[in-house]
């Protein structure tokens, strides 16, 4: 009746994707922006519901994502995205994960810190098709001096 086959399968595609979403920090930690750009699917989506007017309130595309990873790495000297805890789905193709984000801003602007929970979605390939964040937008806003465009 239960067949481990289904159960072996799912394993490996839970595994594959744990791995990948630790690649996700540590090629951007890293700055390896080709590695990085190989575990997004072409129509991948970076979504922040809790943006606040301060960001895009999602990213659309491999290209535009990649984007805006080299841009946000322009501005740290050091990047560390420490995993906290890995959380599974049943779903083998989602993981949801929660880390801190510790960013050196360049010239001595000082450390920018902040908590993290992200969704991940993945496709068949194990590329990420869907990643959702949620951090605090008021620690940003006064970490980069946008306090006044917060809505």
């Amino acid at each position: 009746m239960f067949e481990n086959t289904t159960y072996g399968e799912t394993n490996v595609t839970r595994e594959r994707n744990i791995e990948t979403v630790r690649n996700v920090f540590r090629f951007f930690e890293q700055r390896k922006f080709k590695e990085f750009s190989k575990i997004i699917a072409e129509n991948g989506k970076w979504v922040h519901p809790y943006h606040s007017g301060l960001f895009a309130p999602e990213v659309v595309g491999k290209k535009e994502i990649l984007k805006v990873f080299k841009n946000m790495a322009a501005n740290f000297d050091e990047i560390k995205f420490p995993i906290v805890e890995m959380l599974p789905l049943e779903d083998p193709n989602r993981v949801i994960v929660k880390m801190t984000g510790k960013l050196h801003l360049k010239d001595g602007g000082g450390l920018y810190e902040n908590e993290y929970l992200a969704i991940f979605t993945f496709d068949e390939q194990g590329r990420i098709v869907d990643w959702i964040e949620y951090y605090n937008p008021i620690v940003s806003a006064k970490a980069f001096g946008l306090m006044d465009k917060l809505k």
